[in-house]
C-alpha cells in the first residue's frame, strides 16, 4: 500500500521562523521596550595621533555628563556610560524606535608613550572628546641636518697633480 503525502515547500521556512522569534523573545523580554531598555549598544569613535597628543572622538548624544564614567586602569582607557530609554505615553498602537538605549563600555590599550597623569575629557554637544598627552621622551626630535661641502684640506684635494 502506497501512501501519498502532500508536499508543503514553505513549511520548513516557517518552522525555521518559529524558532528564530522564539530564540529572539526569551532573548530579550516579550516587548519591545523591555528589550530596548535592557540592550548594550557600542558608541562610534575615532581616534587621531599626533606628535603631542592622542585623542579620542567618543559619539554619545542624548547621554548625561554625568552618565558618563572616564577612566585608566593598568594602561587601559575605559570610557562606560548609560542612554536610558525614555518612556513616551502615546494613544497610537504604532511607535518606530530606531535610536539605541542601555549601557556601555569601550575598553582601549595605551601604548607605553602615554603620560596617564595628563589626561583630559570634554563632553561637548554629545561628543565626548578624551585627550591623552604623550610622554616627553616619547615625541618626535626633529635633528638638524647641515647643507654643503665640506671643505677639504690643501694638498689632499681629488684631482690635483702631484
Amino acid at each position: 500500500m502506497t501512501v501519498l503525502a502532500r508536499w508543503e515547500p514553505f513549511r520548513e521556512f516557517t518552522t525555521l521562523q518559529d524558532r528564530m522569534n522564539r530564540l529572539f523573545r526569551d532573548s530579550f523580554g516579550d516587548t519591545r521596550e523591555e528589550a530596548l531598555s535592557t540592550s548594550t549598544f557600542a558608541p562610534p569613535v575615532d581616534v587621531y595621533e599626533d606628535e603631542h597628543n592622542i585623542t579620542l572622538k567618543i559619539e554619545v548624544p542624548g547621554i548625561d555628563e554625568k552618565d558618563i564614567d572616564v577612566r585608566i586602569e593598568n594602561n587601559t582607557l575605559i570610557v562606560h556610560g548609560e542612554r536610558k530609554f525614555e518612556k513616551e505615553e502615546k494613544e497610537e498602537n504604532f511607535r518606530r524606535v530606531e535610536r539605541q538605549y542601555g549601557s556601555f563600555t569601550r575598553s582601549f590599550s595605551l601604548p607605553n608613550t602615554v603620560d596617564t597623569d595628563h589626561v583630559q575629557a570634554q563632553y561637548d554637544k554629545g561628543i565626548l572628546k578624551v585627550q591623552l598627552a604623550k610622554k616627553t621622551e616619547a615625541k618626535p626630535k626633529q635633528i638638524k641636518v647641515n647643507v654643503g661641502s665640506e671643505r677639504v684640506p690643501e694638498g689632499k684635494g681629488a684631482g690635483k697633480a702631484a
